[in-house]
């Protein structure tokens, strides 16, 4: 079956922080941080890299706390966002523009976060590549955490057709389809914003615990623990699966 494409450069522009900003607010991205610190067994001066960081919501705060932060992202609107943001905070934070499969270190950091569904948006190949580029960049004894949506809570509440956000009266509208024998939920995404209609296509490549911790391990990874939302225990019932999983 061929492989949907993914148009990065439509999904992540201006319109995802348009929309997704009243949602990732403040107060729930702290709450976050305050999770992956409590996850990653943080502190001040662990350098940490922030795989795929956006915008630098993560990166920016864990900045503050005294971390000293690579944010790696693929967007350069998003990494002109993330480093404005931490201009305005006043704290500083190494921004690069690259892809998550070809990583330009070597046990380099103490902890790596992969946060808010970006893993997951290449073939297998190409997802395998990613964890072997964390494993890769991660000091001996580092820590890596994942943060998925749970396949096995979205099997049980898929919606083929949602509204995905709103503001005023902008939308955002997608039509999904889930293959479950590829695992992918491949989706229409319409944006409706001031009065102009886009349309285009991403996916995401889903996953149980069991098959990712299959696939850490074989990435050479161990010590790999299941979260459910907020860090409790996993369920069938948690919307998030994250993963953390060290390097020997």
């Amino acid at each position: 079956m061929e492989q949907p494409s993914f148009d990065t450069e439509s999904v992540f522009d201006d319109d995802y922080l348009y929309f997704y900003e009243p949602l990732l607010s403040a107060e729930h991205s702290e709450a976050e941080v305050e999770l992956i610190w409590r996850l990653l067994d943080l502190r001040p001066g662990l350098r940490v890299l922030d795989l795929a960081c956006g915008h630098g919501r993560i990166a920016n705060r864990l900045a503050a706390r005294g971390c000293r932060v690579t944010g790696l992202d693929i967007t350069p609107l998003f990494l002109e966002r993330a480093r404005y943001d931490a201009a305005e905070l006043g704290v500083e934070v190494d921004y690069v523009h690259g892809d998550m499969r070809e990583l330009p270190w070597t046990q380099d950091f103490d902890r790596v976060v992969n946060w808010f569904t970006a893993f997951g948006y290449f073939d297998d190949a190409g997802n395998r590549r990613v964890l072997g580029q964390i494993a890769q960049v991660l000091k001996p004894g580092g820590i890596v955490a994942l943060d998925l949506m749970n396949r096995d809570w979205l099997v049980r509440n898929f919606q083929p057709d949602r509204l995905a956000a709103e503001r005023g009266a902008d939308l955002i509208i997608d039509r999904s389809r889930l293959d479950s024998l590829t695992s992918i939920v491949s989706t229409e995404r319409i944006v409706l914003r001031g009065g102009d209609v886009r349309r285009f296509q991403f996916f995401v490549r889903l996953f149980t615990f069991t098959e990712l911790r299959e696939w850490l391990l074989a990435a050479g990874l161990t010590g790999i623990a299941g979260h459910g939302d907020g860090g409790g225990p996993l369920s069938v019932d948690s919307r998030r699966l994250i993963v953390t999983a060290s390097l020997d």
